[in-house]
C-alpha cells in the first residue's frame, strides 16, 4: 500500500474540492502549451528535414545565371577558391500547352545528364523512371505541376522551344531541393497549374537552344568555411564577358530564402502566442491561490501549530499550482501534437519534400513541460510567500471584515436597485481582483481582434495588388528583348484593348558597401495597366529621369531620395551608371525599383526596345487570345492576374483561416477561464452573504444578479481596454511579419471589432452559467454555519 504524506492528501482533497477552477486555469495552461508545441515542432520537423534534403541531395551554395558560354569554362570555375563541386547547365524558360488547361503555362526546362545524376541540386525521383539517353523528348516533370494536372509516367504535353513546337514525354516525377518552394517568374505567389520544372537531357537541351558545348546556369558547392561572398566576386568577374547576370548564395536563392523567412516566423510565433497564454495562466493560478490562503489561514496557523515550517507550507501550496500546470502541460503536450500534425500537412501542400513527416521530439516536450511549471510556480510564489509569513496567532482570526460605502456612481446622485448597488460597492470594495478579471478578459478580446485581422489584412493585399497595381488581364514576357513593332504585334492579337511596353533589365544596385541584384523595371511615366500604388492607395508617377525604388529596398541599400546610387546593368553592354534615387514607395509586396522607360532606354542608349507587354483583354476572347499565344515562338511566359489572384486567395484562405480558428478557439479558452475563474472566487467569498440575502427573501434570480451582474459589469470594462490590447498586438505581431515579400497592413473593421466582443461575451456566458448552477444547489444551512 502506498503511503500518502498528510500533506499531500490535503493536496488531492483541496483539488477536488476546487475542480471547477482547476480545470479552467488547466485549460488555459494547456492552450499555451499546445501553441507552443505546435510551433516549435513544426519548426523542428521542417529545420530537421530541409537539412537532411539538403545535404543528402547536394543543394548548392551559390547559383549565376548568364547569356552562354563555353563549357571550358568549367576549368577556371573550379579553380576559384573555395569551390568544392561545379555543376554547369542549361535552364530556359518556355510555353507549355497542357491537355484540358487552356492557359498558357510557363515551364523552366533544366538540362540532366542522361547517364548519372546531376553534380548538384540531384532530382528526388517521386514516381517513373530516369531520362534515358537518345530520349530527345522525355522529361521528369516536377511533381506539383504533374498533380496539378493529372501528370502520371506516359502522359505528354506540348512545349514551345526555340520557336519550334515539340511534344514531350513524361518519364517520371520528380522533386529538387533548389524548387521546394515554387513560384512563377516574376510573381511572389506559388501557382502549380500555371508553372512547372522539366528536367531534360543535356545534349538534347543543348541542341534545342544552340548550346552545344556551352551553358548558361552555373551552380557551386563550397568547402566548409570558405566565404561565399569572396566566391561570388571571383565567378561574377569569371562570367562577366559571357553575360553574366550576378552570382547569388543560397541565402538570397529565392525558395530557400522563402523556407527561411517561414521558420523564422514559426520561431517568433512559438514564443509570442504561449508567453500571452501563460502568462495569463500564472495570473490566474496567482489569483486562485490568493483567494485560497484567504480561506484556508485557520489551517495554516495549525500546521505551523503542528510543527510544519514556512518552507514545507509555502512547497504544499506550490505544488497546488504546479500541478495544475503539469496537468495543462500534458494535455497541451497532446493537443499541440495533433495540431502539429495538421499544420505540417498543410507545409506539405507549400514545401515539396521528398517526405515531410511530423516529429515531437522529446526535446520539444520537456521544454514546453518546464515553460508550464515555470508558469505555475510564478503564479503561486507571490500569494504563497505572502501567506506563510502570517504568525499562527493572526492566522486563527478570519480576516476583518471588509467597509461597504457609498460607492463612486451612488454618490454622483444616481438612483440605483440594491443589487446594482452590491454589485458595484463588491468592485470597489476589490479593485484589484476587478482590474485582474478585467485584464484577463482583455486579453481574449486582443488575441480575438488579431485573429480577425489577419484575415481582414489578407484580403486587403489582395484587394490593392490584383485591382489597383495589376489592373491588367494578361502579362506577356519575349524570349529576347524586341523592338517597339512587337508591341503593335501585341495589340493586333485578339481581344486585347489595350496594351502597354514593359522594359526589364537585370541590374545590380550599389550603395556603399551595399548591394542588391534585381530587376530594374521600365514603365510609362503615367501606366494605367499596371501601376504603381502605395499604402494610400494612390497611384504614384515616374519622373523624367532617376530612380524610384519601395522603401524596403531603399532600408536594405540605405538610401534616401537625393542619394546616388550605382546601376550595374547585367546584360547587353553592361553598362554602370550613376542615378539619382528621386523617391521611395511604401508599397505592400515584393522589392522593386522603377524609371520612366524613355530614361532607361536612354540609361541602356538603345532603342524603344522592349522585354514585354501588358494587355487589358476582351473575356470573351481570352480563349482565342491563349491559343494564339500558345504558338507565339518569341514568347518565353505569359501570367493571368485572374489566376495569380485564385492561387492568392487559396493560399491565404488554407492558412489564415486555420490560423484564425486557432485564435477563436484560444481566445475562447482564456474567457471562459479568466470569467469562471472569477465567479467561482466570487462565489467562495460570499456563499455567506448570499445565503442570508436568500433566507431575507432574495430569490435565486435576484441573487444570481448581484453575483452575474458583477461579471457582466467587468466583461463590459473589458471591451476597450481589450481592443486596444488587440490593436498593439496586431501591429506588433504584423511588423514582425513583414518582409521583403510583403508588408502586411494594419485593418481593424467595425464587423472584427463586433465578432471579437459577441464571441467573448458568448464565452463570459457560458461561465456564468456554469457558475449560476452552483448558486441553484447553494446550501443555505451549511453556509450560514460558516465560522466568520
Amino acid at each position: 500500500m502506498v503511503r500518502v504524506a498528510p500533506l499531500d492528501r490535503k493536496l488531492l482533497r483541496d483539488l477536488v474540492e476546487m475542480k471547477g477552477q482547476a480545470l479552467a486555469i488547466a485549460s488555459v495552461v494547456a492552450a499555451g502549451v499546445a501553441m507552443f508545441v505546435t510551433y516549435h515542432s513544426n519548426f523542428d520537423s521542417l529545420r530537421r528535414t530541409q537539412g537532411a534534403y539538403y545535404e543528402r541531395y547536394r543543394f548548392a551554395d551559390v547559383f549565376a545565371s548568364l547569356k552562354r558560354a563555353p563549357q571550358r569554362l568549367e576549368e577556371r570555375i573550379a579553380d576559384i577558391p573555395g569551390v568544392a563541386q561545379v555543376d554547369l547547365r542549361v535552364v530556359a524558360d518556355v510555353t507549355l500547352d497542357v491537355e484540358g488547361y487552356d492557359e498558357p503555362a510557363t515551364g523552366r526546362l533544366i538540362s540532366v545528364p542522361a547517364e548519372g545524376r546531376p553534380r548538384l541540386n540531384e532530382v528526388f525521383l517521386r514516381q517513373g523512371r530516369w531520362i534515358e539517353p537518345g530520349r530527345p523528348d522525355e522529361v521528369v516533370v516536377s511533381e506539383a505541376f504533374a498533380n496539378a494536372h493529372h501528370l502520371v509516367p506516359g502522359g505528354r504535353l506540348a512545349a514551345l522551344i526555340n520557336g519550334r513546337r515539340r511534344e514531350l514525354q513524361v518519364v517520371g516525377l520528380g522533386l529538387s531541393p533548389e524548387y521546394v518552394y515554387i513560384i512563377p517568374p516574376g510573381e511572389l505567389i506559388p501557382d502549380d497549374r500555371r508553372f512547372g520544372i522539366l528536367y531534360m537531357e543535356r545534349r538534347a537541351l543543348g541542341a534545342a537552344f544552340d548550346m552545344e558545348g556551352g551553358f548558361n546556369d552555373v551552380s557551386l558547392s563550397l568547402v566548409p568555411g570558405a566565404s561565399a561572398e569572396e566566391a561570388i566576386a571571383r565567378l561574377d568577374r569569371v562570367l562577366q564577358p559571357y553575360g553574366g547576370r550576378g552570382a547569388v548564395p543560397r541565402r538570397l536563392q529565392i525558395s530557400h530564402w522563402t523556407l527561411d523567412n517561414e521558420l523564422a516566423q514559426l520561431q517568433s510565433f512559438g514564443i509570442l502566442v504561449p508567453a500571452i497564454f501563460l502568462g495569463v495562466a500564472a495570473f490566474l493560478l496567482n489569483v486562485a491561490m490568493t483567494r485560497a490562503l484567504a480561506i484556508q489561514r485557520p489551517q495554516i496557523a495549525a500546521l505551523k501549530a503542528l510543527g510544519y515550517s514556512n518552507r514545507e507550507i509555502g512547497w504544499h501550496y506550490v505544488k497546488w499550482s504546479l500541478v495544475i500546470a503539469f496537468a495543462g502541460a500534458l494535455v497541451g503536450i497532446g493537443g499541440g501534437a495533433w495540431l502539429g500534425r495538421g499544420m505540417i500537412a498543410i507545409y506539405n501542400g507549400f514545401f515539396r519534400f521528398p517526405i515531410l513527416l511530423y516529429r515531437l521530439s522529446a526535446s520539444v516536450a520537456v521544454n514546453a513541460s518546464l515553460v508550464a511549471l515555470a508558469a505555475g510556480a510564478v503564479g503561486a510564489l507571490l500569494a504563497v510567500r505572502r501567506a506563510v509569513r502570517i504568525p499562527p496567532a493572526e492566522a486563527m482570526r478570519p480576516e476583518p471584515p471588509a467597509r461597504y460605502r457609498t460607492s463612486f456612481v451612488e454618490s454622483r446622485g444616481l438612483r440605483l436597485t440594491h443589487a446594482t448597488r452590491m454589485v458595484l460597492r463588491n468592485v470597489e470594495r476589490q479593485p484589484a481582483r476587478a482590474l485582474a478579471t478585467v485584464v484577463g478578459i482583455s486579453f481574449a478580446v486582443g488575441i480575438l481582434l488579431f485573429g480577425f485581422v489577419f484575415l481582414d489584412a489578407m484580403e486587403l493585399l489582395a484587394e490593392v495588388q490584383f485591382s489597383l497595381v495589376q489592373r491588367q488581364d494578361v502579362t506577356v514576357s519575349f524570349v529576347e528583348p524586341a523592338s517597339s513593332r512587337a508591341l503593335h504585334e501585341v495589340a493586333s492579337l485578339p481581344g486585347v484593348m489595350a496594351v502597354e511596353p514593359v522594359r526589364t533589365v537585370a541590374v545590380r544596385l550599389r550603395h556603399g558597401h551595399r548591394h542588391r541584384t534585381l530587376a530594374l523595371s521600365g514603365m510609362p511615366a503615367r501606366p494605367q495597366l499596371s501601376r504603381i500604388v502605395d499604402l494610400e492607395g494612390r497611384a504614384v508617377s515616374l519622373p523624367p529621369e532617376g530612380l524610384m525604388m519601395s522603401r524596403i529596398l531603399g532600408q536594405v541599400l540605405g538610401v534616401t531620395p537625393g542619394d546616388e546610387v550605382v546601376v550595374e546593368v547585367l546584360e547587353g553592354a553592361r553598362p554602370v551608371r550613376a542615378v539619382k534615387v528621386v523617391g521611395l514607395v511604401d508599397d505592400y509586396m515584393g522589392v522593386a525599383a522603377w524609371m520612366e522607360i524613355g530614361a532607361l532606354h536612354r540609361m541602356l542608349r538603345e532603342a524603344q526596345t522592349l522585354s514585354g507587354a501588358q494587355m487589358m483583354v476582351d473575356p470573351r476572347a481570352l480563349d482565342a487570345l491563349y491559343r494564339r499565344l500558345k504558338a507565339l515562338p518569341r514568347v518565353a511566359g505569359v501570367a493571368v492576374t485572374q489566376a495569380a489572384r485564385d492561387a492568392f486567395r487559396r493560399i491565404m484562405a488554407q492558412n489564415f483561416e486555420i490560423i484564425t480558428i486557432f485564435n477563436v478557439s484560444f481566445a475562447v479558452i482564456i474567457a471562459f477561464g479568466v470569467v469562471y475563474n472569477s465567479a467561482r472566487i466570487s462565489l467562495s467569498e460570499r456563499s455567506r452573504e448570499l445565503a442570508s440575502l436568500r433566507v431575507l427573501g432574495f430569490t435565486i434570480a435576484e441573487i444570481s444578479l448581484i453575483l452575474l451582474g458583477e461579471l457582466a459589469l467587468l466583461t463590459l470594462l473589458s471591451v476597450v481596454p481589450g481592443l486596444l490590447v488587440g490593436w498593439g498586438l496586431s501591429l506588433f505581431v504584423l511588423r514582425s511579419f513583414s518582409s521583403e515579400v510583403y508588408r502586411i497592413p494594419l485593418v481593424v473593421t467595425s464587423a472584427n471589432v463586433a465578432w471579437s466582443i459577441l464571441t467573448v461575451v458568448a464565452a463570459a456566458t457560458v461561465s456564468g452559467l456554469a457558475v449560476r448552477r452552483k448558486l441553484d444547489r447553494l446550501d443555505l444551512v451549511a453556509v450560514l454555519k460558516t465560522r466568520e
